[in-house]
């Protein structure tokens, strides 16, 4: 069964996504004190008393906003309301109750849901009778809230909840792929979400840098459930300046972590540039699996080997990705998404594979490693290779020689783990043991 959903809106700057990470218990969506930061719907399950729901955080709202960001917010922020079961408005007791207050409950109230208001922003009991003068906003419900300390919060979760019933949470967790969208601005990674998930989940429009907080969408494809993290624009540290953008390429690192496959993705048009291999090299020392995908292929003027001379510039380009497949696609025209879910799953796959030990065994016996180049005098010696675990394989070589492996080696090593295994996509990590003589 699905939960129930509670949508939060109201005006910027008013504490919403506070108020939305003190529900859901983490700091799941971007806080600061520019207006503006949360601009797509976000997403979290939060529980309260035993009863699950999930609870939809919204970008503030400008009903006079001419330009096209001001619109698509509105736009995200009716989905929430449609989806919703009860709406929470939140206004700010430090600016008194404005008209756009008032507009915005005059429009709530239109759509006949249940309708809390949550005066932000009453940091002590004291200041609580305060607020009445909200009363005139018309929405009886009101609480006295603060977001950031947590008063009043339990008030207003009895209020939302009084009709939910008690709906687990689905908690096949080990059955979902998590797949986070990295890559710089402007490349197309919301976009490539939108397309996979078939709605408009995330805002897309011709500026650098729309996306700042991390957006969840699940999917059901090809017999498996995938999580798409679609994450913000990374760009180098010197090149952000707002608040917003720095939390933003902070968070898009963190949620990084919490993917299993990375989709790096390449603008087609502009080739391979060093913030590319920077952002890849993220996901590389992460140890995430990787898959290169170059979007916009569309816009390309195709030759007989226009697709091989990409593919060679990507693997001169970013040799430390050789192990990641590539694929082609245009997410504007939903060209070749097929095959990039069938290679994501693939990819998946590899990286929770385990070779036996029987395997491990036969493998070790075609090794020759005394035709690798190894600085130490001593003739190298492998005992035996074993997987110590996956997700990423891991592999632990028990010598004869105390010291770390020479790279010379664990290449070799690693070049004839693929060749024999696959493991496509997945970063395969080598340690060594000693054995002694």
């Amino acid at each position: 069964m699905s939960l129930p959903r509670v949508a939060i809106l109201g005006r910027p700057n008013v504490g919403k996504s506070t108020l939305f990470n003190r529900i859901c218990g983490n700091r799941r969506a971007l806080v600061g004190n520019e207006p503006g930061i949360t601009r797509d719907r976000i997403y979290a399950v939060a529980e309260w008393r035993g009863k699950h729901f999930e609870v939809i955080d919204t970008g503030g709202l400008v009903l006079d906003g001419k330009d096209l960001l001001a619109g698509a917010i509105f736009s995200q922020a009716q989905s929430a309301i449609d989806e919703a079961a009860v709406l929470i408005l939140v206004a700010d007791a430090h600016d008194g109750a404005t008209a756009l207050d008032a507009e915005l409950a005059k429009r709530l109230h239109q759509h006949g849901k249940p309708l809390a208001l949550a005066v932000n922003k009453v940091d002590t009991y004291l200041a609580a009778p305060q607020t009445a003068e909200f009363y005139r906003l018309g929405i009886p419900d009101l609480f006295p809230v603060s977001a950031e300390h947590g008063l009043g919060v339990d008030d207003l979760l009895d209020y939302v909840t009084q009709n939910f019933g008690a709906i687990a949470p689905c908690t096949r967790e080990d059955s979902v792929i998590p797949i986070a969208i990295i890559g710089r601005p402007n490349v197309g990674k919301s976009t490539l979400l939108n397309r996979l998930i078939g709605e408009e989940r995330s805002i897309v429009t011709p500026q650098a840098g729309t996306t700042r907080d991390a957006i969840d969408a699940e999917i059901e494809s090809h017999g498996h459930r995938l999580r798409l993290i679609d994450t913000a624009g990374i760009r180098r540290k010197g090149k952000t300046r707002l608040l917003a953008e720095k939390l933003s390429v902070v968070q898009a690192r963190k949620h990084l972590e919490r993917s299993a496959v990375a989709l790096l993705l390449l603008d087609a048009e502009e080739g391979v540039t060093a913030l590319d291999a920077h952002i890849g090299g993220y996901a590389h020392e992460s140890h995430r699996s990787v898959m290169i995908v170059v979007n916009k292929w569309d816009a390309i003027k195709k030759g007989p080997t226009t697709t091989q001379d990409m593919t060679r510039t990507i693997r001169s380009r970013l040799k430390y990705l050789d192990y990641a497949p590539i694929v082609f696609v245009s997410a504007l025209k939903g060209q070749r998404m097929d095959r990039l879910i069938e290679t994501a799953i693939e990819v998946a796959r590899a990286r929770e594979f385990r070779v036996t030990t029987a395997e491990m065994n036969r493998f070790v016996q075609t090794l020759r490693l005394d035709r690798v180049p190894n600085p130490v005098s001593k003739p190298l010696r492998l005992y035996y290779l074993t997987q110590a675990r996956t997700a990423p394989p891991t592999f632990v070589a028990f010598t004869n020689q105390r010291r770390p492996l020479y790279f010379s080696v664990e290449r070799y090593l690693e070049n004839r783990i693929r060749e024999q295994f696959g493991f496509p996509g997945s970063p395969i990590v080598i340690k060594s043991r000693y054995r002694g003589e």
